[in-house]
């Protein structure tokens, strides 16, 4: 008797919703913070206006990345929520209706219309509000919004992410701050952008890449603005 495989599937969507703000805010937090650091120290060597900034940058942008993402997701949680109480009165109303225009999905899948017509009718049987959002809306469990998750997840990783240029910032000999901070900041946006690829299941090289490359443009443009400034001052 032959055995049967189990065969197991990983599949990473589900960590969409809270990977993307956790990125995001790890990823501003490094940068906003470094680049902030980087500005002052390339205008004046003075550490202590480099330790304000950077630690009134965290502060800030956490608060704000969490007010920021609290509100957008808050806007698509309420389009969400507009868009299935117009699809549950039209279930109410126009049962035939949409019993048919699920039909049509199915059927414009490649499924043939007696069966793409039986399939609707005992999905719809069991929860045709669920089946309608998912196939009409495009709203599932895994893309539905979470605004308090999508705000806590990004302050938290902003801080997380603003404190590694603000330790390097405080450990490092002062003659040589800019260097190592803009050094030690490369790194940690690599890793980080390695870490949300391998979370999600992407490339680590492509992920590491693109994070780093568009931190260290940040960067440098803030330290080229904060050296003019500084001479001009």
């Amino acid at each position: 008797m032959a055995r049967l495989k189990i065969h197991t599937e990983n599949h990473l969507a589900s960590r969409v919703g809270w990977l993307r703000a956790a990125v995001l805010g790890a990823n501003d937090g490094i940068i906003s913070t470094a680049s902030l650091i980087v500005g002052v120290a390339a205008a004046t060597p003075d550490r202590a206006a480099m330790l304000i900034a950077g630690i009134a940058g965290l502060a800030a942008g956490a608060m704000s990345m969490a007010a920021g993402e609290y509100v957008s997701v808050s806007s698509q949680a309420d389009t969400e929520a507009a868009d299935l109480a117009r699809e549950r009165a039209e279930l109410r109303d126009q049962p035939e209706f949409e019993l048919n225009e699920l039909a049509d999905i199915y059927a414009a899948r490649g499924v043939e219309k007696p069966l793409a017509l039986q399939v609707a009718k005992q999905l719809m049987a069991k929860d045709a509000l669920a089946v309608h959002a998912r196939e009409e809306l495009g709203i599932s469990e895994i893309t539905q919004a979470q605004p308090v998750l999508a705000a806590v997840t990004s302050a938290i990783t902003f801080a997380a992410g603003a404190a590694m240029p603000l330790i390097a910032t405080l450990l490092s000999p002062l003659d040589h701050i800019l260097y190592i901070v803009s050094g030690s900041t490369i790194v940690f946006l690599a890793l980080l952008g390695a870490l949300g690829a391998y979370a999600g299941g992407a490339p680590l090289l492509k992920g590491a890449v693109r994070v780093t490359f568009w931190g260290a443009m940040a960067m440098g443009i803030t330290a080229l603005i904060g050296k003019l400034v500084g001479h001009a001052v």
